[in-house]
């Protein structure tokens, strides 16, 4: 797992940047093994749902963070990506910086050409992100802090596993207006002017966030979700322990980042040990209402507090 748990979960439970630096060499990338649920949730949404994932601002040029991002997955991982800084070569397939596709290979699973057929059906402007989608793990999302009076906005998204959001809703709004809806955000947005210095500048950052929650699937976007999710009561076998690791891949000279965002997904029963457990019960108990409605465990919370301390070997 990406997911540092020691370095996300804590006491009280605060919704704040959390930035931590990354080590010299450190990859932010991890390549999508063929088949895997990663890659297979992500043609999915791509093949029937490109307009929930791809968003964009009008006249924006994306190339610049698009090009960086595509020779940081070749510097990380020449075997599985390649980029000549006119095209790139991945499963199976080769797309040009104008959108051009061709496949070379016949890929590894099903009828060996979904990759193909998916790209194709994506507007040429997209394939390249398409691509590099279907390449790794990571969704995909721009930062860009060089529009005018130091606010930062999204104004290219290509983001197919959602966590509860919608890209749609997000392209094209400044830092603040992103997470207006995130609940006890003072912190964040006391934070927003420099954080947006600090991901766009010379140095990379990582950060982790998490939640438990009854949807099983990494595509999390509201249009695919069920608004009840837990349906007024906890069950441990439908819960998830679902995770994020974030990184930036910084444009310091057009004030830009490429933003990447790793979802994972394990049952919760299993997810944890009896330390992490008590930990985060600890981190739940100390959430406020607010959060709590946000991350829709309001109504488990008192179960969910109770398993957790069964799991942790602290119940009498």
């Amino acid at each position: 797992m990406a997911f540092d748990f020691d370095a996300a979960v804590s006491t009280p439970f605060r919704m704040q940047p959390g930035l931590r630096r990354l080590r010299a060499g450190q990859n932010q990338l991890t390549p999508a093994a063929p088949g895997s649920r990663h890659q297979r949730e992500k043609l999915a949404v791509l093949s029937a749902f490109a307009d929930q994932a791809l968003q964009h601002t009008a006249g924006f040029d994306a190339n610049p963070a698009l090009h960086t991002l595509a020779r940081q997955a070749t510097q990380e991982h020449p075997e599985h990506w390649q980029w000549d800084g006119h095209t790139a070569q991945a499963l199976g397939v080769a797309v040009d910086a104008a959108g051009q596709l061709q496949q070379l290979s016949v890929g590894a699973f099903g009828l060996g050409d979904e990759v193909a057929r998916c790209l194709q059906g994506l507007a040429a402007p997209w394939r390249l992100a398409g691509l590099l989608s279907l390449a790794f793990e990571e969704d995909f999302a721009l930062v860009d802090a060089a529009a005018g009076h130091g606010v930062a906005t999204l104004p290219w998204l290509a983001v197919a596993l959602p966590s509860h959001w919608a890209p749609r809703d997000k392209v094209g709004k400044p830092f603040t207006a992103v997470h207006a809806p995130v609940a006890d955000n003072a912190l964040l947005m006391q934070a927003a002017a420099g954080l947006m210095r600090l991901v766009t500048g010379s140095e990379r950052w990582e950060r982790f966030v998490w939640n438990v929650t009854a949807h099983p699937r990494l595509n999390a976007h509201p249009d695919q979700v069920d608004a009840g999710r837990w349906h007024g009561r906890f069950a441990p076998e439908l819960a998830w322990w679902r995770t994020e690791r974030q990184t930036f891949i910084p444009l310091p000279a057009l004030r830009q980042a490429v933003f990447t965002i790793h979802v994972q997904l394990q049952p919760l029963p299993g997810a944890l040990d009896a330390a992490q457990a008590l930990r985060l019960h600890e981190a739940v108990a100390s959430m406020s209402e607010a959060v709590l409605a946000y991350r829709g465990l309001a109504a488990v919370r008192a179960p969910l507090l109770a398993w957790l301390l069964a799991q942790a070997g602290r119940l009498p």
